[in-house]
């Protein structure tokens, strides 16, 4: 594991490296993007997707160096293990919520399947398959190639995919679906009902949908001004273009026809891990910093580390405030 972590931090350095100039600042102007629509701008939901697409083609590279590769922070289930096996326990979890009848005969659905690392794990777990997609052309490519690598390009079936586009499976497909931090951040109010039809209608009767997702508790108050502020902050950070309530997401799942099971704020909070990395991220900048100074590396990665941990903080400060969820837990199905 070590020796892995070594070689994903190095490719992500490597990647950073031979990134074109126009990306690198594509994913700054996409957090200013961010910024703006915090403060209020009015945006469509074409551009938002664009500038989600841009920002993570950098981002994902940039914390694999920092041990984020599935860019997701798990809740602490376990406060002696780090970031990597708690997100190993929080899939395990979310895996036995979706209650498979035949794990080994199963086939699975990520949305939002980042660099595929999850699927494999599912794939792994259950001896079934996994198809995923994501946005990001980058971390798809990544993805399949991970899975040539792992000898599992038959059972793990990655591509490129819009969650505001009508998905591409057909009808009665899968025996689960699930997503991590990657479905609900991404939808306006008005939007949420027609992707869960989508969700309903790509699952076999029987199946259910289970997430470990951001949303905001019942407490967030849209009148607070302390709220708001912290809610400007964070968003950003978490490459989130939209905020939702549970109760929100609930009620689009129950429109498409599914039953709620369960609507749970997460078993554990997830800003000790938050603060974790927010202290290797600071040993990281000051390593950067010095490459700066020599002229081995360019001014834009400190900045883009700055607004990761200046948004990181306040995300902490939110969640302790018991404001914000990033692992609310929802498990639908379909009878």
């Amino acid at each position: 594991m070590a020796w892995y972590r070594t070689r994903t931090a190095f490719t992500g350095l490597k990647r950073l490296a031979t990134l074109p100039a126009e990306d690198k600042q594509a994913c700054i102007d996409a957090y200013h993007f961010f910024q703006r629509m915090q403060a209020g701008e009015k945006t469509e939901t074409a551009d938002e997707t664009r500038a989600v697409a841009a920002y993570y083609k950098v981002l994902n590279n940039m914390l694999s160096v920092f041990d984020l590769e599935k860019l997701y922070i798990p809740p602490m289930l376990d406060e002696t293990k780090g970031l990597y096996d708690n997100q190993i326990l929080c899939e395990r979890a979310l895996l036995g919520e979706l209650a498979l009848a035949q794990p080994e005969r199963s086939h699975l659905l990520d949305m939002g399947c980042g660099r595929g690392r999850i699927s494999y794990h599912l794939a792994s777990l259950t001896g079934g398959q996994v198809s995923g997609y994501n946005i990001d052309p980058n971390q798809v490519e990544n993805a399949i190639e991970w899975a040539a690598e792992c000898g599992m390009s038959d059972r793990l079936h990655l591509k490129v995919g819009d969650h505001h586009a009508p998905l591409e499976y057909e009808s009665a497909t899968f025996d689960g679906c699930f997503s991590f931090q990657a479905v609900w951040p991404f939808f306006k109010k008005e939007e949420l009902a027609a992707h869960a039809r989508e969700m309903y209608r790509v699952l076999k009767p029987g199946s259910r949908y289970a997430c470990s997702e951001y949303l905001l508790t019942p407490f967030f108050d849209w009148d607070d001004a302390e709220h708001v502020a912290l809610h400007r902050l964070f968003l950003p950070t978490l490459a989130a273009t939209q905020s939702m309530y549970p109760a929100d997401v609930c009620a689009a799942l129950e429109s498409a026809g599914f039953e709620v099971l369960v609507s749970a704020p997460s078993r554990s909070e997830a800003w000790p891990l938050c603060e974790q990395k927010r202290d290797l991220i600071l040993r990281g900048r000051r390593v950067i910093r010095f490459l700066e100074k020599v002229g081995l590396a360019p001014s834009w990665i400190e900045e883009s580390l700055d607004l990761l941990q200046r948004g990181g903080q306040a995300w902490t400060d939110a969640e302790r405030a018991k404001i914000a969820d990033l692992n609310w837990r929802i498990v639908a199905a379909k009878h």
